[in-house]
């Protein structure tokens, strides 16, 4: 008989890469989930890891049971639906996370419209970047998670997460409200390839889709300032010192001395939903997606 506590501990080995790392997650020692996973292969009389360097990796034993322990959490999904299927509206906690944008446009709404229509629903959301919201998802302290799509997010073939479109959002270019380019209802982002540039910090998820609609374009950035905050960005845009591309979602401050102006081709971002694997019919989980997808279209009119 399989521990399923020790296969736990192998899949978070999977998902964080290392067994430190799967460690701190599980508030284990190192030592103690090395232990976890060496009675498991024993159990099995398989080896599950192997050395790689000064670090372990998966053997293919371990990634064959590794496609069963996603199946295992996903019939566990299953059940938990089909034991509340009885029990009429949806109710109790629903944990939800996202990035600050969704969480100030999509999150906030709609959790103030499922407690007008589900007053037997309690949400609770926080906020947490892309990575960290498929980590809360896995060690199941989050039901639903709103992400931008980046080339790091896990494969939309991983077993162990549902992801799923829910909007393209749009970037503008942002130009101080009296440059040339500010009275043109779209512009060519070529027009403005000899600006200076404010971009995304360079671990920012939006960076590589910025450089990549200016490249699409046919330039390379001339990058003079970096932020992490949009607004930021914003207010460096109205002391004049670049451009930007910014998105269409993003709330900023008003009354500043800029003007968002669309560009031709579209370059935009994906905004997914995600739950775990089998988590999507739960009924608190349904009900807001149904309200996400509501949301969604007038959020980047």
């Amino acid at each position: 008989m399989i521990d399923l506590r020790r296969l736990h501990v192998l899949r978070a080995v999977a998902h964080y890469g290392t067994v430190t790392a799967a460690a701190r997650a599980l508030h284990f020692t190192p030592s103690a989930a090395s232990q976890q996973i060496r009675q498991l292969a024993r159990d099995l009389d398989v080896d599950l890891l192997e050395p790689q360097g000064r670090g372990v990796r998966l053997t293919p034993a371990a990634e064959s049971l590794l496609a069963h322990a996603d199946a295992i959490q996903t019939r566990w999904e299953q059940a938990e639906l089909d034991l509340r299927a009885d029990h009429g509206s949806p109710g109790g906690p629903l944990r939800v996370s996202g990035f600050p944008v969704a969480v100030s446009v999509l999150l906030a709404p709609m959790a103030v419209r499922l407690h007008e229509r589900h007053p037997r629903l309690s949400v609770r959301i926080q906020e947490a970047g892309v990575p960290e919201s498929f980590d809360q998802l896995f060690e199941g302290e989050a039901d639903l998670a709103v992400v931008e799509a980046t080339p790091h997010n896990p494969p939309l073939s991983d077993a162990r997460f549902d992801q799923q479109p829910l909007l393209d959002d749009p970037f503008d270019l942002v130009v101080p409200e009296d440059h040339p380019l500010a009275g043109r209802e779209r512009v060519d982002l070529a027009d403005a390839a000899h600006e200076d540039w404010i971009a995304p910090v360079p671990d920012s998820p939006c960076r590589p889709h910025v450089l990549s609609a200016c490249g699409e374009a046919g330039f390379s950035p001339g990058v003079v300032h970096h932020a992490l905050d949009w607004n930021v960005t914003a207010h460096l845009v109205a002391h004049r010192l670049g451009v930007a591309l910014i998105p269409r979602l993003a709330q900023l401050t008003p009354h500043l001395p800029i003007t968002r102006v669309r560009c031709t081709g579209n370059p935009h971002r994906k905004l997914l939903t995600c739950t775990r694997t089998g988590g999507r019919d739960r009924p608190a989980v349904a009900a807001a997606l149904r309200e996400l997808r509501e949301l969604a279209p007038t959020a980047v009119a």
